[in-house]
């Protein structure tokens, strides 16, 4: 578990197997169990230091699916990449199913709610000793753009940084170890495009909290609203990684603690190159 932690003089990779029908980037490519776990090597095999598994999409507007649905998706493709040797984060808000993730080989709870959806889950991360990952979050999906969720009185940063905050107060009550707690801006949640460019402009007051810092701005609606054709369509999901491995170079260069891909192999390629350019 140390070694999740350990200065390894760049960021991590963590790299996003979706086994879902409906994720806004790859939803249905890889709902088959089989497909996941191939994917899931195929990121190893290309660097990843971490493989984020989830059975839930948290696209705006998408539909929650039942607790046994989400149970199906995750567990088994956790189960054979665990046997693999792989450092597993599941992408869960329900406690129910953390605990079988972490039962079947799962290190890290990755919770895009930071334990506001299903307060149980970080009694759950404290009983496995997991690491847990509170993002800054305001709503399920299907209320989480609504205007009042992206009101920020003071400025998204300190307001972000207040309610992480918060959430790390949880989960230090509920018994989560304080050097097991890594923090998620959540850019795209309850945030416009504009207050996701703050945030990250301003990451290093997140971090500035004591604990790593995980960001996950790969292939998001910020970065196809900033790269439009000029009529203003944004641009497709798929042809925004040029942008996000601009957005990654900042990031390796801040020196945050992972960040959260689809495309391992030009993440890192992109923190390589920040490395080396540290060296010289």
């Amino acid at each position: 578990m140390t070694g999740l932690f350990a200065d390894l003089g760049r960021t991590r990779v963590m790299g996003v197997v979706n086994v879902t029908p409906d994720s806004f980037s790859d939803g249905g490519r890889f709902l088959a169990t089989d497909d996941a776990v191939d994917h899931g090597r195929q990121l190893m095999a290309e660097g990843a230091d971490i493989l984020d598994i989830g059975g839930e999409s948290t696209r705006p507007g998408a539909t929650r699916p039942l607790v046994a649905e989400e149970l199906a998706r995750v567990v088994p493709v956790i189960e054979e990449l665990a046997a693999d040797g792989a450092v597993l984060s599941v992408d869960t808000m329900r406690s129910e199913v953390a605990e079988a993730a972490l039962g079947a080989g799962a290190q890290i709870v990755n919770d895009v709610s930071g334990g506001v959806a299903d307060p149980r889950i970080l009694e759950v991360a404290a009983e496995h000793g997991a690491v847990f990952v509170a993002m800054h979050w305001r709503a399920h999906s299907a209320q989480m753009q609504h205007s009042a969720h992206l009101e920020y009185a003071g400025g998204v940063v300190p307001a972000v940084r207040a309610e992480l905050g918060a959430r790390v107060d949880a989960a230090l009550a509920a018994g989560v170890r304080e050097d097991r707690i890594v923090l998620d801006p959540g850019l795209g949640f309850s945030k416009s495009a504009d207050q996701n460019w703050e945030l990250l402009a301003g990451i290093d007051a997140i971090a500035a909290l004591g604990f790593p810092v995980l960001v996950g701005a790969s292939r998001k609606a910020f970065l196809g609203r900033l790269l439009a054709e000029l009529d203003g369509t944004p641009r497709p999901v798929g042809d925004r990684e040029f942008g996000h491995t601009a957005v990654t170079a900042v990031l390796a260069q801040h020196r945050v603690w992972c960040t959260r891909v689809h495309d391992v192999r030009a993440a890192r390629d992109t923190i390589a190159v920040i490395e080396r350019l540290g060296r010289a």
